[in-house]
């Protein structure tokens, strides 16, 4: 029961993020700003958990192996991938609505699909077919396109949310495979930091330069986009996704989902309308169907 919930609080722990950003832009922050602040802290907090634990009992009785150094280079480059994600987002948040910008970001599950087909060079499983028809039927309806027109919604924002979407997938597809055995929040941190050097190389974190800049923004949004994001919901997915297995993970990490349409409603005042919510649905059916016919197949098999 505790690795549900640990996965659970995870995924509402990332959908909490955009909000926040929201608000940051709100108070005149720029994505430079937001995305630099965020790796910062997070890989102080990450790297001060590192330490915090290193001596402890639980994580001398785990008896993890520690990377080398080509794991090491591979863990940051594989955290690039996760600094791109967090800006690519971003940045569709200047454009876009909150509650528009997670639907395409959660647009990973089918491009995940598409690039696993095309690395192993083989048709995907029918689950995860069948869960592409939901999912493109639901975001149709939760962008609303259909009545509005492509028109109303800003290119760039839709350009920058599908590109967080397949940074994300690419992510998936390789984080499983490298330094499996070593210390989780060891791993995250050198992966946030490998996200953060490739975030300042992009976006430049001008806000270093300004003292005064840098303890506002750390103080407001800084400390709660890094704790929340960062280091809080990978704590809590490094401890339930063990526990659960990555097939119930991926289904229950999909409360990032609905907790960001929540907040985009109660905090930030956005409209959401009766396709939207349909949409909404028909997406989190999609990111289930694989996990739920996986799971009946064993059920069935067990008899």
């Amino acid at each position: 029961m505790k690795g549900y919930v640990y996965v659970i609080l995870g995924a509402i722990c990332y959908g909490l993020l955009s909000t926040f950003v929201k608000l940051a832009y709100k108070d005149g922050f720029i994505v430079n700003d937001v995305v630099g602040i965020q790796l910062l802290l997070g890989s102080i907090l990450l790297w001060g958990g590192v330490l915090f634990t290193k001596g402890t009992k639980s994580t001398k009785q785990k008896k993890f192996v520690t990377p080398g150094k080509r794991e090491l280079l591979l863990l940051m480059t594989v955290g690039s991938t996760t600094g791109l994600t967090g800006m690519f987002y971003y940045l569709s948040l200047q454009y876009i609505s909150a509650s528009l910008a997670i639907v395409l970001l959660f647009q990973f599950t089918w491009i995940g699909v598409l690039l696993e087909a095309i690395i192993n060079r083989r048709i995907p499983e029918k689950g995860k077919l069948l869960s592409i028809i939901p999912l493109l039927i639901g975001t149709i309806s939760a962008t609303n396109i259909y009545s509005t027109g492509i028109s109303a919604v800003h290119w760039l924002g839709f350009l920058f949310g599908l590109l967080a979407a397949l940074s994300y997938s690419i992510f998936i597809l390789v984080s499983g495979k490298v330094a499996v055995q070593a210390n989780p929040i060891m791993k995250t941190a050198f992966m946030t930091t490998g996200g953060l050097i490739i975030c300042s190389i992009i976006l430049p974190p001008t806000f270093l330069t300004n003292g005064k800049l840098l303890l506002q923004l750390a103080i407001q949004y800084g400390f709660v986009l890094a704790f929340v994001g960062p280091f809080l919901s990978t704590l809590l997915f490094s401890k339930g996704v063990p526990l659960v297995g990555s097939g119930i993970a991926s289904i229950l990490g999909a409360m990032e989902l609905p907790t960001a349409l929540l907040m985009s409603v109660f905090v930030l005042n956005e409209h959401i309308g009766v396709p939207q919510y349909v949409g909404i649905v028909l997406i989190l059916i999609g990111v289930s169907l694989p996990g739920l016919l996986k799971k009946n197949k064993k059920d069935i098999l067990s008899i």
